[in-house]
């Protein structure tokens, strides 16, 4: 007899597989609307479940695309994953330019009346937290660093968000583009809004000393950022701390006012993701990622190698020829990394992708996308560099969380959405909203997500979800704190000899 409790999804009309709600038992029999399907196999929770016959050789059909294909006869009710699909994907490819136009006049509308209380900075940017931060040029002066953001919040704390310090290993060493790399991030993260004032601390016979470093951070606010070079003072402890006063003095005259929506900037990641990610968490970004756009305001999409696989629907989105051929590199200059270093291009899913569900490349990068939504995309942005138009940009980068997040706050992003389905307590700089992609992550660990996208998959209305997701985000952008800043989750990760455009 047919079971009609809701254990399956179908993404698409057009897929040959559902994904299960729930651990499901061979031998049990499941309604998914027209269809009936006996299942011969245990479909674990978050896997896929064959709705009809698929043929060795036969595309497997997900987000109504191609996730790879059938390397054996596969019967219906049958479980899909790596023991029997293969990806589709292989080397280089050549692109050619075929604009969506219907996207672009869904966009052609700015509709401004969403708004937010932040801090506006002289340079016109809006910060959503008022925070110091020590900044050091090079990982010897680490503990430096944590000294004087320890005794500076004991003593100046009270006067702004807090005093951070974001410690790394890089800054020597370093040669060529991986030092390159290094100093666009850092002058990145110098320049986010979330800073009312920064300390740029140095140790002074590093590869990235101040005589490299500030001509790449170029013009700064000398109120706003400051410099010590720790070997050049008697005592470094007493001069930060002197700093650190005239900096937190600067920084507390900034006060919270009503912004538009569209001086926000999001950025967009997921990590520890599994097989629901891309049909709630991930599906419920991209409307955000819709919403913004339509109010004025910018997101940032990166993991460039979780778009191989889906990167034609991205090109399709540019709004010119120039950013079409500007995505194009980014996809193969991301491929030319892997190359390099005799890797396979297309074996991305890691074994906790797998163990969640996720089966090839293709179906992890389908699943990814869609926190970009529908939005044109409209720029390409390389290690450390701002978002020139209003709307989704392309940031190069890796899929490694801690990396991708830092590349992010680089880039200018005020917040950023993480989603994930088997969760991750890592956070950024700035405030990092964790988006379960399932109840039973959201109820586990309540301490790390802030939010349950898995409430899709249970009778949830996709349009109420995304106002009320928005609307929370418009209160964490006015103040209210997310986990990762709770519990003092914030930390950076530069990827070293990272792929420049």
């Amino acid at each position: 007899m047919a079971q009609s409790e809701n254990a399956l999804i179908l993404i698409s009309d057009t897929d040959s597989v559902a994904v299960a709600v729930k651990d499901l038992k061979a031998g049990e029999t499941y309604t998914l609307g027209s269809i009936t399907i006996a299942l011969s196999t245990d479909i674990p929770f978050g896997h896929k479940v064959a709705l009809k016959d698929i043929k060795a050789g036969e595309h497997v059909i997900k987000y109504g695309q191609s996730i790879g294909h059938a390397t054996a006869d596969i019967t219906k009710g049958e479980h899909v994953h790596t023991h029997n699909v293969k990806t589709n994907l292989s080397d280089l490819l050549e692109y050619e330019y075929h604009p969506n136009k219907e996207i672009f006049k869904q966009f052609s509308e700015i509709n401004k009346d969403k708004y937010f209380n932040g801090y506006v900075r002289p340079d016109g940017s809006v910060g959503i937290r008022n925070e110091v931060w020590i900044i050091p040029t090079v990982g010897c002066v680490n503990n430096t660093a944590k000294l004087l953001a320890d005794e500076g919040n004991l003593i100046y704390g009270g006067k702004t968000d807090g005093i951070f310090a974001y410690t790394h290993n890089m800054g020597c060493s370093q040669l060529g583009d991986d030092l390159k790399t290094t100093q666009e991030l850092l002058k990145g993260i110098i320049n986010n809004p979330n800073a009312g004032a920064v300390l740029v601390l140095s140790l002074g016979c590093e590869n990235n000393d101040l005589d490299n470093f500030k001509p790449v951070l170029g013009d700064y606010d000398t109120n706003r950022v400051k410099f010590l070079v720790t070997q050049e003072v008697e005592d470094e402890y007493e001069e930060g701390l002197r700093l650190l006063e005239e900096l937190t003095d600067y920084a507390s005259k900034m006060k919270r006012e009503k912004v538009s929506a569209d001086k926000l900037v999001l950025g967009f990641k997921c990590g520890g993701s599994d097989g629901f990610s891309g049909i709630t968490a991930n599906a419920l970004c991209g409307k955000i990622n819709d919403i913004l756009v339509k109010q004025g305001g910018s997101t940032i999409l990166t993991e460039v190698p979780e778009m191989f696989g889906a990167e034609t629907l991205l090109m399709e989105r540019a709004v010119s020829q120039e950013v079409f051929e500007d995505v194009v590199h980014l996809i193969n200059n991301y491929k030319n990394y892997f190359k390099k270093y005799n890797q396979t291009i297309y074996e991305n899913p890691s074994p906790g992708n797998k163990k969640g569900g996720i089966t090839t490349l293709e179906d992890k990068s389908l699943g990814c996308i869609q926190k970009g939504g529908n939005a044109p995309v409209v720029g390409v942005l390389n290690y450390g560099e701002p978002k020139k138009e209003n709307g989704l940009n392309l940031l190069t980068g890796s899929g490694n969380d801690q990396v991708s997040c830092t590349n992010l706050v680089a880039s200018g992003a005020q917040m950023i959405l993480f989603t994930t389905g088997r969760g991750n307590p890592f956070g950024s700089p700035v405030p990092t909203v964790k988006i379960s992609s399932n109840s039973k992550l959201f109820e586990k660990k309540q301490h790390w997500i802030d939010y349950n996208a898995g409430k899709l998959v249970e009778g949830k209305n996709f349009d109420e979800v995304s106002e009320d997701f928005f609307d929370y985000l418009l209160k964490v952008a006015s103040g209210e704190k997310t986990k990762n800043e709770i519990y003092g989750y914030k930390d950076i990760s530069i990827f070293r000899d990272g792929v420049i455009l």
